[in-house]
């Protein structure tokens, strides 16, 4: 049996160090940038390459990486950062200080015709502050990092992608303009609130925040207020940077809770919606769960059972509400330490035992299916692994040990002011 004779450290340890490994096998030794997927030919992702900035203080405080070493990776992406294309033309890295969501790995051109992400721009920007926190040395080249976060975060016009409304958009294209969406509504984009108010030179206004959050779904779940979000990753990525106990907005402070607090109550709705199982899909149950956004079959097909189900591929899965057609990611339940230790290291070793074939190369593979038909108890995977699944593995892995990035971001500008001017107030802040 997988990992049976383990101890929970040692298990912990295991994970952490294969997704850092992700970040020293997946990044281009010259432009510093990180595959979206362990795939071959994978393009860059500009939000894995946040996860990946943000992994290299982990490997040092770990002794995986000299600090010399890590400075100089991180001022390998860094450079590329600053000294890239800023324009209109469509195989520029960027605009506007933003960035395209897939990038070229060796050119660091616009890759698959993506848009300027609003998103993932903000996933990497998180990551150049906290290198640009974490290097605090006087040396040439710690002083370099600093200087060059600031001015990537301080050129980043997040006021342009208001583009006259309230809230932001979620990308744009040179041709078409911006995307007919906007961020408001909870999800993961708290952090890109958090970055685009606190902005030196192109903030947006507290007011677009509070748009961002006036059409919440709040529901009721064990008892307790509940904001409303099916699938587990937009629970995780803010917390990755962010310390939510026992800070609140408006909304949280009307509702007598926290974001923290909230993220327990959706692992507990993941497990008891697993547990349930009203889809009857295999190997449901309170130690197997994990609906998030990943990839999933495609195509209609048979399942185990005989029944047709439908399947769309990549789609944000989620709990109660869904979508949900048996696609499980298996990293997701590791990545909920912080909030459940129990409830994480359970799931973790559950799936390990019942279903080995979802850990390659280093970790965790980025999806499951165990209701459709194959040689193994798996059924359908994804064996790719995935960087940004990899980078929040690792984040949470070592805010759950140590606190270390929440304890960092504490202590950012950025970050204090940011989450003021949302109306953030108690606790740390």
């Amino acid at each position: 049996m997988l990992f049976k004779d383990t101890t929970d450290v040692g298990l912990i340890d295991r994970f952490q160090l294969g997704a850092f490994r992700y970040f020293m096998r997946y990044t281009d030794p010259v432009t510093g940038l990180v595959a979206d997927s362990s795939q071959e030919g994978s393009p860059a992702s500009i939000a894995a390459t946040g996860f990946g900035l943000s992994a290299l203080p982990v490997g040092v405080e770990r002794d995986w990486l000299s600090r010399e070493d890590a400075a100089m990776r991180a001022l390998k992406t860094l450079r590329f950062l600053r000294d890239s294309e800023q324009s209109r033309d469509t195989l520029a890295t960027g605009y506007k200080g933003l960035y395209y969501h897939f990038l070229d790995m060796k050119t660091g051109q616009r890759a698959w015709r993506s848009e300027i992400s609003l998103i993932d721009s903000a996933l990497l920007i998180a990551g150049v502050i906290t290198v640009g926190a974490y290097f605090s040395e006087n040396t040439p080249a710690e002083k370099e990092i600093r200087d060059i976060a600031d001015m990537v975060y301080a050129r980043a016009n997040w006021a342009w992608a208001l583009d006259e409304q309230d809230t932001l958009a979620l990308g744009w294209k040179p041709r078409s303009g911006f995307l007919p969406f906007r961020w408001h509504g909870y999800s993961e984009a708290i952090i890109l609130y958090t970055l685009a108010l606190s902005s030196p030179s192109y903030p947006i206004p507290p007011k677009s925040y509070l748009s961002f959050g006036n059409q919440c779904d709040w529901k009721e779940a064990f008892g307790k207020p509940y904001l409303y979000a099916g699938p587990l990753f937009i629970h995780l990525f803010s917390h990755a940077w962010i310390d939510f106990r026992g800070i609140r907005d408006a909304a949280m402070t009307e509702h007598d809770s926290d974001y923290f607090e909230n993220t327990r109550l959706a692992i507990e709705v993941q497990r008891d919606y697993a547990a349930r199982n009203p889809e009857a899909f295999v190997g449901y149950g309170k130690d197997c769960w994990g609906l998030t956004a990943c990839d999933g079959p495609e195509r209609s097909r048979r399942l185990r059972d005989g029944r047709q189900q439908h399947f769309s591929g990549y789609a944000a899965r989620g709990a109660p509400s869904g979508p949900d057609d048996g696609t499980l990611a298996p990293w997701a339940p590791l990545a909920c330490l912080p909030f459940d230790e129990g409830a994480a290291l359970s799931g973790t070793r559950h799936i390990l035992s019942a279903y080995p074939g979802v850990v390659d190369e280093d970790g965790f593979i980025g999806s499951f299916n165990p209701s459709v038909p194959a040689r193994t108890a798996e059924g359908w995977m994804n064996t790719r692994r995935i960087g940004l699944d990899q980078g929040l593995l690792l984040m949470m892995i070592e805010n759950h040990r140590t606190g270390f990035f929440w304890n960092l971001l504490r202590q950012s500008a950025p970050i204090r002011r940011g989450l003021k001017r949302a109306g953030f107030t108690g606790g740390w802040l």
